[in-house]
């Protein structure tokens, strides 16, 4: 499947910002909570893990938070590496006629 460069960088410039805050927020809230466990202090920080679980409260979206988590980093790393063999492949030096 040859998909039109335009539109691979168009849908990761797109998705990068949208997926930046939960992204983030998994990787911090999951660091902090192990930190927390592994020096006897988790007591009064389950709510770290509900956030890394995706319950925001109001917002419970644990049944579906890790899968567009992975769906969203997956598209991006796909459409970044594909981008990036592109530029690979127009930036090699073609040898000269003889």
């Amino acid at each position: 499947m040859n998909i039109n460069s335009s539109l691979l960088r168009r849908l990761h410039r797109s998705l990068a910002p949208i997926m930046l805050l939960p992204i983030l927020l998994t990787l911090i809230t999951g660091s902090l909570y192990q930190i927390m466990q592994l020096t006897d202090h988790n007591r009064g920080f389950g709510w770290l893990l509900s956030w890394h679980k995706g319950n925001f409260g109001i917002l419970n979206l644990e049944a579906i938070y890790p899968f567009l988590n992975a769906a969203g980093l997956l598209t991006l790393a796909i459409t970044g590496i594909s981008m990036w063999f592109r530029q690979r492949r127009r930036s090699k030096p073609r040898p000269e006629d003889a």
